[in-house]
């Protein structure tokens, strides 16, 4: 099976196990990833979510098949359509796509290899990329006359400065990994050894905290970023108040009078 899923405590490893294909992900493994991230969502035991791929080679190389190869009729038709039919009828780029989902977990991307199409999307949707000295990312579409369908010249333009940004998707070319640091695009370098240690051991200290807090400094993060500073000072504050009568802030308060843990339960 390609989507490879466990909990581990509070924590979601799900684990695109394609090796052959440099885990470039089908149609029926992008539906099993989208629901897979649904149903961590949904999950109250999972409050931090942790996305690697298997093998040295590669993270994610993007989709299995060439999407405009496949489509079974006009561009116009199937964009009108949900996504899952869409990709039913051969046009799946739009399952590269996690908006829809509304994951607010937090997402980590252990990125090992190449990172490179559709898999740089991906990585670009999570909230925290680390990554191995071998990894590679990479926009490499315009080479093929194309361009990233699921966003990610306006996610790497979010990222990393513009320059950077637009210079990788011009291209096409890939950058390595001392590279991507360089520039913001991952927050740290580790050993292959140290890959997933460094990644849940990261995603267990954010599970540590108020999930509810947790899940909403993602939305805010998200959903507020394009607002003026008048704008996003009161979504802020609207959160703050959806968070002041909870059971976890009673928790986290007197956790600290007490000098012990807090023990969250998310309400």
């Amino acid at each position: 099976m390609t989507i490879q899923f466990k909990i581990i405590n509070h924590v979601a490893l799900i684990t695109l196990d394609a090796q052959p294909l440099n885990n470039a992900l089908t149609v029926s493994d992008l539906m099993h990833l989208r629901k897979t991230l649904v149903a961590c969502q949904d999950d109250e035991q999972v409050r931090v979510i942790v996305l690697t791929g298997a093998g040295d080679r590669a993270f994610c190389c993007g989709g299995a098949h060439r999407e405009p190869l496949l489509a079974a009729q006009g561009y116009v038709a199937g964009a009108m359509k949900s996504r899952e039919t869409e990709a039913e009828e051969g046009g799946y780029a739009r399952l590269f796509d996690f908006t829809d989902l509304e994951i607010w977990k937090p997402v980590i991307a252990a990125v090992n290899g190449a990172c490179l199409g559709g898999g740089l999307e991906l990585a670009l949707q999570c909230d925290v990329r680390i990554a191995t000295a071998s990894a590679i990312f990479g926009l490499p579409e315009v080479h093929e006359a194309s361009i990233p369908a699921a966003g990610g010249v306006q996610y790497l333009l979010r990222a990393v400065p513009a320059a950077h940004a637009m210079k990788i998707a011009l291209s096409g070319e890939p950058i390595d990994a001392e590279h991507a640091l360089r520039i913001g695009l991952v927050s740290d370098l580790v050993t292959r050894d140290q890959l997933l240690p460094c990644a849940l051991e990261l995603a267990e200290r954010i599970a540590a905290n108020g999930p509810l807090a947790v899940q909403s400094i993602k939305r805010l993060a998200v959903q507020t970023a394009h607002l003026s500073s008048r704008e996003f000072v009161a979504q802020a504050h609207l959160y703050w108040g959806l968070l002041r009568d909870s059971n976890d802030l009673a928790e986290g308060r007197a956790a600290l009078a007490e000098k012990r843990p807090p023990k969250y339960t998310g309400a």
